[in-house]
């Protein structure tokens, strides 16, 4: 017999979450680790001094670890509960991912200005390799999700008293 509170929750949006937030942190630490800390190439915040850029990545790669662990918390419970939909949550990771890259690449660098993926440089190979890769992460992320819009996972299409 299933609680009330089971019957409400809905995997799929549970699924969908879950891999959002984990697609959008683990976009953040990978920016963060290649273009940040190996290639040096920006800072989070590139208006101020160096140390206020190290300062700005802390928080920024705080935050992508607080949306990857969050994801996996969710991910976690939904495993715990047989509600794991992998090609949804799959869906998740890829639209967050993208969402988070093509955010980064028009609003932080070109609305706001807080940092460019380089400088000194002819950015507009950069901004458009950036921004197309973003374009195709959400574009298969929205596939896969669409795709999985009707599913339900295995132990749900199971009777109850079985």
């Amino acid at each position: 017999m299933s609680s009330p509170l089971r019957e409400r929750r809905s995997p799929r949006r549970r699924n969908l979450v879950s891999g959002l937030l984990f697609g959008i942190g683990l976009a953040a630490f990978v920016d963060e680790v290649i273009f940040h800390q190996l290639l040096q190439w920006h800072h989070f915040y590139d208006r101020s001094t160096t140390s206020v850029g190290l300062f700005s990545d802390g928080l920024f790669h705080a935050f992508g670890w607080f949306a990857v662990v969050a994801g996996l918390f969710l991910f976690a419970d939904l495993r715990r509960w047989h509600e794991t939909l992998l090609k949804r949550w799959t869906g998740g990771v890829l639209l967050g991912a993208g969402a988070f890259q093509l955010y980064d690449g028009t609003v932080q660098h070109k609305l706001m200005g807080l940092h460019q993926i380089r400088y000194e440089v002819d950015l507009l190979v950069y901004d458009t390799v950036w921004n197309v890769i973003a374009v195709l992460l959400i574009v298969a992320g929205a596939f896969l999700t669409y795709r999985t819009r009707a599913a339900v996972p295995r132990e749900s299409t199971a009777p109850a008293d079985a």
